[in-house]
């Protein structure tokens, strides 16, 4: 089987060494970078399956490098790594399209696990769609290959990160039901979490962007009161 490969991106050398000896020793393919230019060579040669990325780099920082290659499509999964280790801090890192966030100082093993989970999610395995499902899923203008892992409008391709995807295909194959917040973290992380962990409010805040014509009023994906979430296919009506 081929290895996946991880790019470790890290301006501390100490930190470099340790995360590729420990992922490697897990059968892993690694690369690392000190900074953004040196990722984006990296890049440019080829795309890994996953990018570790730390916040605070000399020169462009991680956040301004995960805001960037989220625009770009079929961008890699992206896990960032911060010594800032408030919730705020958190949710900015996940709304500028991170797909999970470990704080400084971190146990490699909890970074392994993560990896691990955000792995899954990219290869489906975390929520199999139902066989009466179909490989496509339509709402409105909007279209889900489930074989492609992609969603359009209009026969235009909208970038989504593997989080938003996840979430999205959750939604979709689920439509109709009130899914709660925990039920959905379970789904989405596969690792133990605070249980005041609202990054699932951040994750749907930055699917309703993509398919929403009001994110405030959304006809899609709607807040049940006490309940979670509720994705309705047909929208307004």
């Amino acid at each position: 089987m081929q290895k996946s490969t991880i790019y470790v991106t890290d301006d501390d050398p100490g930190i470099r060494e340790l995360v590729a000896e420990y992922l490697s020793s897990h059968g892993y393919a690694v690369e690392t970078a000190a900074d953004a230019a040196s990722l984006d060579r990296l890049l440019n040669a080829r795309l890994p399956e996953l990018l570790v990325l730390d916040w605070m780099m000399p020169g462009e920082d991680g956040l301004s490098v995960a805001r960037r290659l989220r625009a770009q499509p079929g961008f890699p999964p992206i896990i960032m790594l911060s010594a800032k280790g408030e919730d705020i801090d958190r949710i900015v890192g996940l709304e500028v399209g991170a797909d999970d966030y470990l704080p400084k100082p971190f146990n490699p093993r909890e970074l392994l696990a993560r990896i691990r989970a955000v792995l899954r999610r990219q290869g489906g395995a975390a929520v199999p769609a139902p066989a009466e499902a179909g490989r496509a899923v339509r709402f409105g203008p909007f279209n889900v290959n489930l074989e492609a892992r992609t969603l359009s409008r209009d026969g235009t391709e909208i970038p989504l990160t593997g989080g938003e995807y996840e979430l999205l295909e959750i939604f979709v194959t689920h439509a109709g039901r009130a899914l709660s917040r925990d039920w959905l973290m379970d789904q989405l992380r596969g690792f133990e979490r605070d249980p005041f962990d609202r990054s699932i409010d951040v994750r749907v805040n930055r699917l309703r962007k993509k398919i929403e014509d009001d994110p405030a009023n959304p006809a899609y994906i709607r807040t049940q009161r006490g309940q979670g979430y509720l994705f309705v296919p047909q929208g307004k009506g």
